[in-house]
């Protein structure tokens, strides 16, 4: 590799790294107090479908 792929790949991994680090905290979304809270893994699902309507395929 020439040394501006290895900046580029070191640029990839520092913007990588700092995304991962950004965490959202979890926020519960309440519609009826009489519903359960969501489960953890629900949560999740929720996070990736809203991600992927975001993308183009």
């Amino acid at each position: 590799m020439s040394k501006g792929d290895d900046r580029k790949l070191a640029a990839l991994a520092k913007k990588n790294a700092a995304k991962a680090a950004k965490v959202k905290p979890a926020k519960r979304r309440r519609y009826d107090d009489t519903l359960p809270p969501e489960r953890e893994e629900d949560l999740e699902l929720r996070d990736f479908f809203s991600e992927m309507k975001k993308r183009e395929f």
